[in-house]
């Protein structure tokens, strides 16, 4: 025989709906997620710094020449010698051949730190390389303005530069290319930061007459009534 069954009220202990509990649920993990996330992100800093840091201990036994190929393999880079065909990288593991230990003398040429963690503060361990011909940084997610205003340390030698992909990069960090005098070919393709493309390209050909410049993944369309207005923002952006 059915018996009847009494209904769920608020007085008998019914449950919560459904998207309250969920709700209940994630207020209570908040605080978890929030510290694994500050946890995270102090690891990535840590991380970050730890690769940048000074190789002094390197440069007091090895000289500045083998601490900056260290550097440079440590971080995941690759470069070749003055004088060599061979490139030195790291694999896939980040292992690396000591061979570079046995040309103390020789002196860096071209560099590519392309997708790397390379920073403003990592630069420290190139300066005194004044033969560095080409450098590579395209997708380098720690690369800025404070980083393109210490390029100045390359200002003598300098040829080929790649800034290409950089997502931190921005209109107001591009004026400290200038110092580069003997800079022939310029990659700034796909730079998010950077507004008004098409006009950027043309201050930095004038600021750089002799060198070529490339440019990819922008829409360099231009409304006629604003060209005018933009273009003066972006010169006052670039001369300030």
């Amino acid at each position: 025989m059915p018996v009847a069954r009494r209904p769920w009220s608020s007085s008998s202990g019914s449950p919560p709906p459904l998207h309250r509990r969920l709700l209940l649920f994630l207020a209570q993990r908040f605080y978890d997620v929030e510290m694994l996330l500050s946890w995270q992100l102090q690891r990535k800093k840590t991380k970050i710094q730890r690769k940048n840091a000074y190789y002094a201990y390197t440069e007091k036994f090895y000289g500045r020449n083998i601490a900056a190929a260290y550097y440079i393999l440590n971080t995941g880079g690759r470069f070749r010698f003055v004088g060599h065909t061979e490139w030195f990288c790291a694999d896939k593991r980040g292992r690396f051949s000591w061979d570079f230990l046995n040309h103390k003398d020789a002196v860096l040429e071209d560099v590519n730190m392309s997708h790397t963690l390379i920073n403003y503060r990592g630069l420290s361990n190139l300066e005194g390389q004044g033969s560095v011909r080409t450098l590579s940084l395209r997708g380098c997610p720690e690369v800025d303005d404070w980083f393109l205003a210490r390029l100045h340390i390359f200002q003598d030698s300098l040829e080929e530069l790649d800034i290409s992909h950089c997502p931190h990069v921005t209109i107001g960090g591009l004026p400290a290319l200038g110092n580069l005098k003997r800079l022939r070919r310029l990659d700034v393709s796909s730079l998010p930061r950077v507004s008004n493309p098409g006009l950027v390209i043309i201050l930095l050909e004038e600021m750089l007459p002799r060198c070529h410049i490339t440019a990819t993944g922008y829409d360099l369309s231009l409304r006629p009534e604003s060209e005018r207005k933009e273009q003066l923002q972006v010169s006052a952006q670039m001369s300030s």
